[in-house]
């Protein structure tokens, strides 16, 4: 069976909703799936999970979070050639640039991106959620 972490960043509580569904729709589908904010798990860590969530959202000039996330993603950038990566994240603005942009350096990186980015804006809604858990249904399945 597949190990799938979750990884992710959130200042308002958005990205942590997508997250939790995210996770419930992996276990649902039977995936070994564990949840972690980005501060609670190192970059040698991640490495040993067989596909890897990405949580961010978007911030200031739609860019990754500077402080915590942007660094551990930097880390990890240069060591996930080969390895499965799905990316979401919340948005209260702009078009999805930061996705867009987060999205080319996985793919430049040589890991194999899951989908497109899963993105949501503002607070996800019950269909939100729903969104979510499929993605995380679908993460399990792949």
């Amino acid at each position: 069976m597949k190990k799938i972490a979750i990884i992710y960043w959130s200042g308002t509580g958005n990205t942590e909703i997508m997250a939790e569904a995210i996770l419930a729709g992996a276990l649902s589908a039977g995936a070994e799936a564990s949840l972690y904010k980005v501060e609670d798990i190192s970059v040698e860590k991640a490495l040993e999970f067989d596909q890897l969530v990405l949580g961010c959202p978007s911030m200031g000039a739609e860019v990754l979070e500077e402080i915590d996330f942007e660094p551990f993603f930097t880390s990890l950038e240069g060591k996930l050639s080969g390895k499965n990566v799905a990316l979401f994240g919340s948005y209260g603005w702009g078009d999805g640039e930061w996705m867009r942009d987060w999205q080319t350096r996985v793919e430049t990186s040589g890991a194999k991106l899951f989908e497109e980015g899963l993105m949501i804006n503002e607070t996800p809604d019950d269909e939100g959620v729903s969104i979510c858990k499929a993605f995380g249904e679908r993460i399990a399945s792949a």
